[in-house]
Formats: structure tokens, sequence, C-alpha cells
């Protein structure tokens, strides 16, 4: 979090957030990951409406992302 630019940044688990590049879902209790999991990406964007709605700036990073493409994109919102 950045208060004073308002820019939230998240930095999201291609597991728990179900990242469309690298998502599973466990054998066992398919079905209960399945809805966790969806609801988890549900959340993401609840939050990431709300806080835009708040004059807020959203980032949102995978794990799997080059973590210096990501500081770049990063500096870049605050930059602004």
């Amino acid at each position: 979090m950045f208060p004073r630019a308002r820019v939230a940044v998240f930095v999201d688990g291609c597991f728990w957030h179900w990242c469309e590049e690298h998502a599973h879902v466990p054998k066992a209790n398919a079905e209960l990951w399945r809805t966790k999991l969806l609801a988890n990406r549900q959340r993401d964007a609840w939050h990431d409406a709300v806080l835009r709605s708040e004059g807020w700036r959203v980032i949102r990073v995978w794990e799997h992302d080059d973590v210096q493409t990501a500081a770049d994109t990063i500096e870049a919102v605050l930059d602004r």
C-alpha cells in the first residue's frame, strides 16, 4: 500500500487466486476447492472495485510475473 499516492499493490499466488495460466483444482474435494478458489477471484474483483471507487489505483501482480517488470510497473504508476 502506498497511501499518499493512493496505490494498492497485490501480489497474488497462482493457486489461491486462480491464475488462468497455472490454476489447477486438487483432485480431493474438487468441487469444494473450485468453489473456494472462484470465490477468491470474485472477492479480489470486489476489493478492486471498492478501492477504485474510492480513488485508488490497483495493481495486481502474479507470483509468476517477472520481478523487475512488476517493479517497473509499480514505479511507473507511482511516478504519475
